[in-house]
């Protein structure tokens, strides 16, 4: 993806009044995404390798990467909420590729969260498995005080005894469970896997918020794995963050959405990031 232009507040002006027309009740209601980036000078992005938006809640970054995956006709896993005009304003928008791979995607929270929900449900069933087989493991133990084989037609019930007293009631569920058992401790465990399983070789990702769920030292290694995902693989990142593990990435061309009017930023000077900066200057003691 080489650029991505706007409707300028012209072409929105025009729009809005022909569509007042036409049809004044579909404005009226809910005219988003209209009006959020002609107010900011935003009109045409240039893309990099990786390329963030950043600003604050309700400053448009999740809106420009729907907007832009939805022009693009980028898959998605997950809905999103659109307004009556939102398919209008995509049509108005319009943007210069020399190459888009059909594994291309937009990955959002709902989309995450979606797969934690599967991950915890797939989890239960292990832990539901894992109980049965400890209380197969309590019934065969309790059995086996006194018992003897009678016949080799019981040989391998023999054979299922001998390894319970041989076992611990945790080794014997575990040999069971076998590979089905993957269990993850945690939701950022969980959602740190689905990016990394989900991300494939020379394709374009649109990735919004990605560090959600996702602790400091995980999004350090989210970081270093996009990075060499781009570096190595061919990928290109589209990327909304507040992150500042992500917003340090090597290379990355960074929009501020706050700025007036919307400007590359150079990390260090996001308000973010200064947020962090000037509350550990203000607790350094603490670290002596």
């Amino acid at each position: 993806l080489e650029s991505f232009r706007l409707p300028d507040d012209r072409r929105e002006m025009k729009f809005v009044f022909e569509c007042g027309k036409l049809d004044s009740g579909a404005y009226s209601q809910n005219p988003y995404p209209f009006w959020i980036f002609p107010n900011k000078g935003l009109e045409k992005i240039e893309f990099a390798p990786i390329t963030i938006f950043c600003g604050k809640n309700g400053s448009g970054k999740s809106t420009l990467l729907n907007v832009i995956a939805e022009r693009l006709g980028l898959h998605r896993t997950a809905p999103y909420n659109r307004a009556a005009l939102f398919d209008s304003y995509v049509g108005l928008c319009s943007y210069e590729v020399s190459k888009l791979p059909s594994e291309s995607e937009i990955v959002t929270s709902d989309g995450v969260f979606d797969f934690l929900l599967d991950m915890r449900s797939v989890n239960e069933g292990i832990d539901s498995k894992r109980e049965e087989l400890f209380d197969e493991y309590r019934e065969i133990a309790d059995g086996s005080i006194g018992w003897t084989m009678k016949s080799l037609d019981e040989y391998d019930e023999l054979k299922l005894r001998n390894e319970v007293q041989r076992s611990s009631r945790g080794n014997y569920a575990a040999k069971r469970l076998g590979a089905v058992e993957n269990k993850l401790s945690s939701n950022g465990e969980s959602a740190f896997m689905y990016f990394t399983h989900k991300i494939a070789e020379n394709a374009l990702y649109l990735l919004d918020e990605p560090e959600n769920s996702l602790s400091p030292m995980l999004q350090r290694e989210l970081a270093e794995f996009l990075e060499n995902s781009v570096r190595f693989f061919g990928c290109q990142l589209v990327i909304s963050t507040h992150s500042p593990f992500l917003l340090s990435m090597k290379g990355a061309k960074i929009y501020d959405l706050d700025s007036d009017p919307v400007s590359v930023r150079r990390w260090d000077e996001l308000p973010c990031v200064r947020a962090y900066y000037e509350l550990f200057q203000s607790r350094s003691k603490d670290f002596e």
